[in-house]
């Protein structure tokens, strides 16, 4: 054995004679070294450069996740007891809210004037302006409100936005607007009552604002059913509502967390080890074989 011949069985002049077969049950030296090793994988494909794999059928890659993936937990099954809760509160709540509806609409609306005679009060004036000015009044006030109503419930009620939050600003404007009718035009009525029941014929006064393009019928005398510019209301609720809906860029209507980005460098990966510096001049070889 020498270092230009490694094979100890060979003689340095038998170049061209062939080595002896190995004994029976020894592996060639070579064998291990015989299998290629794998090529390098392309720069940017590689573990170091953060390329999380994909797990596909019948490959034995690992799935790795990104570092910044969120994931969306679905949305929690709705108690039908707590839905039905939440409409009738913001119903509630909306109803409530036309008492003061009804007082601004006093407030704006004009008052007719009117004189006493013998068969009751008559309008002062043959053709009066008052009565369309107030319902005018009522008309633009209960369309505001309706939009705002749809508002409210969309940005307070995220959690209930869809078929809930639209059917509780539905019947809430609904149930307002009827009782801003009444609470406005109760407002001085009854000094209009007084004075109907004792003023001398020909004494004027004024008749507080009323509605007559708008009012309740009654089905079958127990369910009330509003007409009208009545339903204005729940008309501007429901349009906005809708809009909302419609311009909403989450599909549940509800926002959703944003994904954070995606980093193409995985926790787990090693980083890069640094190329070895190339030898010094002069430095001595290091062995091979």
């Amino acid at each position: 054995m020498s270092p230009d011949n490694p094979d100890p069985e060979r003689h340095v002049d038998d170049a061209d004679r062939p080595a002896p077969p190995p004994p029976s049950g020894a592996a060639p030296a070579e064998s291990a070294s015989a299998v290629p090793p794998p090529a390098a994988p392309p720069p940017g494909f590689g573990p170091g450069d953060g390329l999380a794999a994909t797990a596909y059928p019948g490959e034995g890659l690992a799935a790795t996740a990104y570092p910044g993936e969120v994931e969306l937990a679905p949305d929690e099954p709705r108690r039908p007891l707590r839905t039905v809760a939440t409409v009738l509160g913001a119903v509630l709540a909306l109803a409530v809210l036309g008492a003061p509806l009804g007082l601004l609409w006093a407030v704006l609306a004009p008052d007719t004037p009117v004189l006493k005679t013998a068969e009751g009060a008559i309008y002062a004036e043959p053709q009066p302006e008052q009565p369309i000015a107030a319902d005018g009044w009522f008309s633009l006030l209960g369309l505001a409100f309706g939009v705002l109503a749809a508002l409210a419930l969309w940005f307070l009620l995220r959690r209930w936005r869809g078929p809930v939050g639209l059917l509780g600003a539905v019947l809430g404007t609904l149930a307002a607007a009827p009782v801003a009718w009444q609470v406005g035009r109760r407002v001085g009525l009854a000094t209009f009552d007084r004075l109907l029941d004792s003023a001398p014929a020909g004494q004027a006064f004024t008749k507080p604002a009323d509605l007559r393009a708008g009012g309740v019928d009654w089905l079958l005398g127990v369910v009330p059913v509003p007409h009208g510019n009545l339903l204005l209301p729940a008309f501007g609720a429901a349009v906005t509502y809708t809009l909302l809906a419609g311009w909403s860029r989450w599909p549940g209507l509800r926002p959703e967390p944003e994904p954070a980005a995606f980093s193409w460098v995985s926790a787990g990966t090693p980083a890069p080890t640094a190329a070895p510096e190339p030898p010094a001049p002069g430095a001595a070889e290091p062995p091979r074989g």
